[in-house]
């Protein structure tokens, strides 16, 4: 007969044995960490199919903005995004990257927009689309689906392939590639910067222009 030590002992041995070959379990059949950076060749903090909307070459300091179309912060950024990228012409990359955000009802539905313009080549003009008219939308808790369509309507998408494109699986795959790779790096809310792969934390616009001067001057 077993003393009652004994027994507790192999009874902890064997809860040990189960907790690791949980653990392994798990580490064995969980999904990889996202990879922020994407593939080797990607610039920092972007992967190799990011939409690059200012394109300085590999050796420029990279701007990277993770974003959503619904977000009124991100609406009101816009416009100074734009005069930083006059601004610094030529001397720095700018990359876009999604992050819609769950309280936004549009959000992911103007992703996918703008994804599906890119597959033809027409990122920039639907990502200006969707800022310059997001004030005339407002917080509508109803689908703006439709509105999206058209304004790939008016940049002369072939219509076809858009609504092949919405549909989908691969298109909203992306943008939660895009989202993931946020979640990874901290994301919580937009706009979010990173410049050279670093988080940037601005308390206001000088942070950021001071931030773009020092990595142009290295």
């Amino acid at each position: 007969m077993k003393t009652p030590v004994k027994v507790s002992l192999i009874t902890g041995a064997v809860v040990i044995v189960l907790v690791i070959a949980a653990l392994v379990v798990v580490m064995l059949t969980r999904p990889a960490a996202p990879d922020p950076s994407g593939s080797a060749g990607a610039l920092p903090g972007a992967r190799t199919d990011s939409h690059v909307l200012d394109d300085a070459g590999p050796d420029a300091p990279t701007l990277v903005e993770f974003l959503d179309f619904e977000c009124e912060a991100c609406g009101a950024f816009y416009p100074v995004v734009e005069q930083i990228r006059a601004d610094y012409e030529g001397e720095i990359n700018y990359v876009v990257r999604y992050f819609p955000l769950p309280g936004h009802f549009n959000s992911m539905n103007a992703a996918l927009a703008a994804e599906a313009a890119a597959q033809q080549g027409k990122f920039e003009e639907m990502y200006a689309r969707l800022f310059e008219t997001q004030a005339q939308r407002g917080e509508q808790q109803t689908s703006h689906t439709q509105l999206f369509r058209t304004f790939a309507e008016d940049l002369g998408l072939d219509m076809d392939s858009y609504d092949e494109a919405i549909a989908d699986p691969a298109t909203k795959e992306r943008v939660e590639a895009d989202r993931n790779d946020g979640q990874y790096l901290n994301v919580s809310g937009t706009p979010t910067f990173f410049l050279d792969g670093e988080k940037l934390e601005l308390t206001q616009l000088r942070d950021l222009t001071d931030a773009l001067d020092e990595a142009v001057a290295r």
